[in-house]
């Protein structure tokens, strides 16, 4: 267990990748109280200056014995840094929150989003799973209309920026948009087919089910963070040419009765939601206008046209901030202030 004090030593294991120079970001911005920070990656990013305070964090390398005296980990390496290091850090006496698809569905591992499910970390925690970005913002727009009218089914499609995929992944929209403009040949490396102008109906791997591993974290975790199996969910998950944030069209079915200005009075009074709903002057979620907030934007919500009880909404949520780095560190400070939880 975490013990009580004024400042804490924190660690960020994949401080250089995307995510982990915004956890850096986002600890600075919202004031956590530091007594130390670590910044950790692969020996090649060693010596590396990172931004923070004003000043620079120069980058250690990750090994055995880094987690001495560390009191919260936030990891971002991927799932075979997070299986191999997030017990030894356990073992130094550290709490790991991990961003990391390895320990989600664990049975004793709590996966959290802090509007939804803050009292999972009310038990014994040692690794604490973040969930996937794409499951972050559609929970957090499910779980007020699941209190209030108890969700049943949940269809969804996404539409999903390249920096999900990571730097690589920007580099290569970056470059095919370029070339394509100046009618120069494309390469494509990170993606199996062009992604400039285009749109890719696969994000990660295909299953013998017919759905890819991408839109089985959003089944899985959905019911696992609601904790609730008995909900339906059908996704169909988009890679699309948008460099930062995710959107989504959700339709949600609900057992009790709702209309749309019910729901939009419920979005508007939920922690983490921040409604944009006024198609009469063009006010609606944009990627390009959640990119670098915290929040989860929702607009566009409206009724079924031939049946009760389902309701159509529009999500969008920086993948990078509330999607991976703010709700660590979100996970982090309910951590040092277990009276919120």
């Amino acid at each position: 267990m975490l013990s009580r004090k004024e400042k804490y030593n924190i660690a960020v294991v994949g401080a250089t990748g995307a995510v982990g120079r915004r956890m850096l970001e986002i600890l600075e911005k919202r004031g956590f109280p530091l007594d130390s920070l670590t910044a950790l990656a692969s020996a090649r990013s060693v010596g590396q200056k990172l931004p923070f305070m004003g000043s620079e964090i120069e980058v250690k390398e990750l090994q055995e014995d880094s987690f001495k005296g560390i009191d919260i980990a936030l990891f971002s390496a991927g799932s075979s840094i997070s299986k191999n290091y997030a017990p030894i850090a356990v073992n130094s006496g550290c709490i790991v929150i991990d961003n990391s698809s390895e320990w989600r569905m664990a049975k004793d591992v709590p996966l959290v989003v802090p509007e939804v499910n803050p009292f999972a970390l009310s038990g014994k925690c040692e690794i604490i799973a973040n969930p996937n970005c794409s499951t972050i913002q559609m929970v957090v727009a499910l779980k007020p209309l699941h209190d209030q009218y108890s969700v049943s089914r949940v269809i969804v499609s996404t539409y999903q920026s390249v920096s999900g995929s990571g730097q690589k992944a920007i580099e290569e929209l970056e470059n095919q948009s370029r070339n394509f403009i100046d009618e120069e040949p494309l390469e494509n490396n990170v993606y199996p087919h062009q992604i400039a102008f285009n749109c890719l109906p696969h994000i990660d791997s295909f299953l013998e089910n017919g759905y890819t591993k991408e839109e089985m974290k959003m089944v899985n975790e959905t019911r696992k963070i609601l904790d609730d199996s008995t909900i339906e969910v059908s996704p169909t998950a988009v890679r699309v040419p948008v460099f930062y944030s995710h959107s989504e069209s959700v339709t949600v079915e609900t057992k009790l009765p709702m209309k749309a200005h019910m729901v939009k009075d419920v979005f508007s009074q939920s922690p983490g939601i921040c409604l944009v709903d006024n198609p009469e002057k063009n006010q609606y979620p944009l990627a390009i206008d959640a990119s670098g907030k915290e929040e989860v934007f929702v607009g566009r919500v409206r009724g079924d046209l031939t049946r009760e009880n389902v309701i159509h909404f529009w999500v969008v949520s920086d993948n990078l901030l509330k999607g991976a780095a703010s709700n660590a560190v979100q996970i982090a400070e309910l951590l040092i202030k277990p009276q919120s939880i």
